[in-house]
């Protein structure tokens, strides 16, 4: 999906065990032949090992011999949590201006513990205002389906949505929207969904190309890792969305609406269809991936996290993304030139 970046899996072994694994890719910059390796929302390592320096440092020595200027990695490590309650609570709250002003529901110890050790191996926090970043966002809203007792009820799902996301559940289906499960073929009507929620959303839409060869690419994998909802009305299309699964992990990763018909709730409709399909499916997560941290009146992104936390999940704050310069000059070039363009 990426072909200006080159790809290498990576393991760790122990008395020939694996026992740790990564995807590497691989970004050269212009006119030399010298990379960024970047190790999206990885490696996966014992992240509470008390010496993370023995995972890290064989893995820099192979990616410097690969030609690798820097490093960036994203370790899967939950530091906070915010229940939907309490955001609730912030939001209404006019002196809350962010989520990180709001006392987190849970905090890692573990978490708090891979970021104190990653300061002192000298990785750099790439963290920036709002969470958004160029990689992976480090502020997420996830609903879970399972707890100490087991997996959750559909009731009980839903029993905790709040007034608003239930009354729309239930207009849609009084209204006769159906929810269904496309296939490949499908993907040009997503598409042009898609781009119409771009062009009214102001944002620059993927093309046609990059979702057929991750249709591929994931389906080939497994035939049920990727699946394409369609909401319709009378025959209209009124939302359409991706949906991923991975293990006892489901995301909701992509998702388009019409400008017309948004009486008829079809985004809610597909959303809880999802869920209840990725609970069948043996997920104990339900991400609807990244939030910023914002929580002021008037922000643009606002309306983002107060759609997720209607659903009665949880905001969770991963350690973010952090770099490892190994040509300090090259990294600081390549540095300079992101913020420039930035």
């Amino acid at each position: 999906m990426k072909a200006e970046w080159k790809a290498e899996s990576l393991g760790w072994f122990r008395d020939g065990e694996l026992v740790g694994a990564a995807l590497v890719l691989y970004r050269q910059l212009p006119k030399v032949k010298r990379y960024l390796a970047y190790l999206p929302e990885g490696p996966v390592i014992d992240w509470e090992s008390p010496d993370l320096g023995a995972w890290l440092r064989p893995m820099a020595e192979h990616l410097k011999g690969r030609g690798a200027f820097g490093i960036r990695i994203g370790p899967p490590v939950i530091t906070r949590r915010w229940d939907a309650a309490v955001i609730k609570d912030g939001i209404a709250d006019d002196a809350v201006t962010t989520l990180t002003e709001l006392p987190p529901t849970e905090s890692s110890q573990s978490g708090a513990a891979v970021v104190s050790q990653l300061r002192e191996l000298g990785w750099r926090c790439q963290s920036v205002a709002g969470g958004f970043a160029a990689g992976q966002p480090q502020y997420n809203f996830q609903i879970p389906l399972a707890d100490a007792e087991g997996p959750r009820s559909e009731e009980q799902l839903l029993s905790q949505m709040n007034q608003l996301w239930r009354r729309n559940i239930k207009k849609a289906a009084k209204a006769g929207v159906e929810v269904s499960v496309g296939s490949g073929d499908d993907l040009p009507a997503f598409h042009d969904l898609y781009a119409h929620t771009a062009e009214r959303d102001h944002f620059t839409p993927r093309p046609l190309a990059y979702f057929r060869t991750m249709y591929d690419a994931l389906g080939a994998e497994d035939l049920d890792r990727i699946r394409l909802y369609f909401a319709h009305h009378e025959g209209d299309l009124v939302a359409a969305t991706i949906w991923i699964r991975v293990g006892t992990h489901a995301w909701y990763s992509y998702g388009a609406s019409s400008s017309e018909k948004r009486d008829v709730r079809g985004s809610n409709a597909i959303q809880w269809q999802m869920i209840r399909d990725a609970l069948a499916a043996g997920a104990t997560v339900y991400d609807l991936r990244g939030i910023t941290e914002t929580l002021a009146t008037g922000d643009p992104h606002l309306g983002l996290i107060q759609f997720k936390v209607g659903t009665g999940g949880e905001a969770v704050e991963y350690a973010g993304e952090w770099d490892l310069p190994l040509s300090k000059a090259i990294y600081r070039a390549f540095d300079l030139y992101l913020k420039r363009r930035g």
